[in-house]
């Protein structure tokens, strides 16, 4: 789709910004079992899909483009500021870089790959010495990596949505929810009693609003 009036079928801008958040995010995941290429393949596909909609072809777009076109006559759906489907569909207007929505995505975008950087620096240097990983984020809760996984996608969702890109969250979530409990397992098997009180008063996902979160022995995710 590369029409006069299209700012699509830039399928550079999808191979290279494809390939600066999937290595952005490996260069801080670092993924070495079976478990961490899941997951991390899983938010590689959502990235994907993502810029292959965002600068390729507008699937969403284009399925919707009967029913945007008669809510919104006159606007080119296919140009790029139409694919912020919030902005268009609440009827904002000037540039939608500019909305509460597209800034508060950044903010969570960046929030979710500090959270990567933070969790991954403390469980290496715990696996690297057999340790239950207890410091920085893991004092809050036991999976800190998934959250910032889960966080930077819905920050895209937040300033690019796509139906693909909407079916895929809550299944990754449901993956990510599926993979923390299976490392719960092992990491119980791992450390025994030492895990069990961590666990006990550290939270699987949302931190505890009253405390801090002190960490005793901890789960290696």
């Amino acid at each position: 789709m590369n029409a006069p009036d299209s700012d699509y079928g830039l399928w550079g801008l999808v191979v290279l910004n494809s390939a600066i958040f999937v290595g952005f995010a490996y260069s801080f995941f670092k993924p070495t079992t079976l478990r961490d290429w899941r997951s991390f393949g899983a938010y590689s596909a959502f990235i994907v899909a993502l810029f292959a909609e965002m600068y390729g072809f507008p699937l969403t777009i284009y399925l919707l483009s009967g029913w945007l076109g008669s809510q919104f006559p006159g606007v080119n759906l296919f140009g790029h500021d139409a694919g912020h489907l919030w902005w268009l569909m609440t009827g904002q207007q000037g540039n939608p870089h500019f909305g509460v929505l597209h800034i508060l995505s950044i903010v969570v975008l960046f929030a979710g790959f500090m959270l990567l950087s933070k969790a991954w620096h403390v469980l290496y240097h715990a696996q690297r010495r057999h340790e239950l990983a207890t410091a920085g984020p893991y004092r809050l809760v036991r999976h800190p990596q998934y959250i910032g996984f889960v966080l930077i996608m819905f920050g895209f969702l937040l300033q690019w949505p796509t139906l693909l890109t909407l079916v895929m969250f809550p299944v990754l979530v449901v993956m990510y929810v599926r993979l923390a409990i299976s490392e719960e397992r092992d990491s119980e098997a791992a450390f025994g009693d030492a895990w069990r009180e961590y666990a006990t008063v550290t939270p699987r996902f949302i931190p505890h609003l009253s405390k801090t979160g002190r960490a005793r022995p901890a789960g290696s995710h």
